[in-house]
């Protein structure tokens, strides 16, 4: 990634997301301007292949990115990179025709793409969805009711899993396009923190899409490879929330009147503050290995069938957990240092306390992706299912 970039994003931080956390942490009928004004800066959807028109920069620079986006506000972060998660799948995935018809024109119009896979009743257990699929001649036919999409209502298109009604043992992914009649948003979740996103719950209604709009290969591995990358990218998101945590704890400790002096000549506040730096550092150095796992893949002669061997990464599953725990010790702790302070909105530090609780609860919980990991990792070989 070349340095401009680095400081163009920077910029869109300070300029964009400067004016305090009022403007980020509301509920808004339609996307913040905020967007319109990245998509300005020539770097939305910044990890679409050169060959379909994009910047082609990695996993490991969009870390950086996502990194520095957070600082200013998890919500808005998250919103720019979550396509990053339907895109991946067609571009491994998809056809030429689709990759041509789809993600080139997300690189023109700077725009957005949507994953339908979780359902209330299913949870964790994505085998268990109820959302069907038809097959009706040259046509499919999508029928259920999606939980959690992010970006749904103003996506270009959707990247639905669903279960085969001709083989219950079948999973498909298949692209829906937005205008899609039966597409419908129930409702928009009043989420506790990440509040500059817009997450849905999303009704298909008999959504009738060509055949040749279905994915290659099982939509739950489908799902499982894209995830890859979007949970990389959430765990950078507490990178940023926890250093921007810091700097508040830095600023406050150098005003606030202690003793003889500050609270910045407290011994307790400088081995808090160590113990953060740490924390932050270990964080981004395990986010930026993750991600070249990823990279090392993705830039190979054959990714997709890699991938589709390899599955869930360890490295992204870590990534995220850790993260997310040692990103919400990192705001926890930075709420305490301002006492009373710290458990009201008077202070930046309890949006940042919410926000950063988001890691370790969107696209799988602690103790699901736990599991992944001794299931996938722990186990030995030959006993594993």
């Amino acid at each position: 990634m070349k340095s401009e970039d680095l400081k163009t994003v920077r910029r869109f931080v300070k300029d964009g997301l400067g004016g305090g956390q009022a403007q980020t942490d509301t509920l808004t009928e339609k996307p913040l301007e905020v967007y319109d004004t990245f998509r300005g800066t020539g770097l939305a959807n910044w990890w679409l292949p050169e060959e379909m028109g994009g910047r082609g920069l990695s996993l490991e620079d969009s870390v950086e990115i996502v990194n520095e986006i957070a600082y200013g506000d998890a919500g808005v972060a998250f919103t720019l990179f979550i396509s990053v998660l339907g895109t991946s799948m067609v571009q491994l995935y998809g056809s030429e025709e689709l990759k041509a018809r789809y993600l080139k024109p997300m690189v023109e119009r700077g725009s957005f793409c949507a994953t339908l896979g979780s359902e209330r009743n299913a949870g964790s257990e994505l085998s268990k969805i109820e959302t069907m699929v038809t097959r009706d001649g040259d046509e499919l036919v999508i029928t259920g009711e999606k939980s959690f999409s992010t970006n749904t209502d103003f996506a270009d298109f959707l990247v639905v899993v669903a279960r085969s009604a001709d083989d219950p043992e079948e999973y498909l992914a298949v692209l829906v396009p937005r205008d899609t009649p039966g597409v419908e948003i129930v409702k928009r979740w009043d989420v506790i923190g990440v509040r500059a996103s817009h997450t849905y719950q999303v009704r298909l209604d008999h959504c009738r899409v060509p055949a040749a709009n279905q994915l290659e290969g099982s939509g739950l591995r489908l799902l499982e490879i894209g995830l890859n990358a979007s949970r990389i990218l959430i765990a950078a998101t507490a990178i940023g929330v926890a250093r921007r945590v810091r700097d508040h704890c830095m600023d406050y400790a150098k005003h606030k009147p202690f003793r003889d002096g500050t609270l910045l000549d407290s011994p307790v506040l400088a081995q808090r503050l160590g113990q953060m730096e740490m924390q932050i550092d270990v964080m981004k150095s395990h986010c930026l290995r993750a991600a070249r796992d990823y990279d090392t893949i993705m830039t190979g002669p054959d990714a997709a069938t890699v991938f589709a061997r390899q599955g869930t990464l360890k490295s992204a599953l870590t990534a995220k957990m850790f993260c997310g725990q040692a990103g919400w010790d990192v705001a926890s702790v930075g709420s305490e240092m301002f006492g009373g302070l710290g458990y009201t909105s008077e202070t930046p530090v309890g949006k940042l306390l919410r926000d950063i609780r988001y890691v370790s609860i969107v696209e799988g919980g602690d103790d699901v992706l736990r599991e992944l990991v001794f299931s996938r990792y722990v186990i030995p070989v030959p006993r594993r299912s």
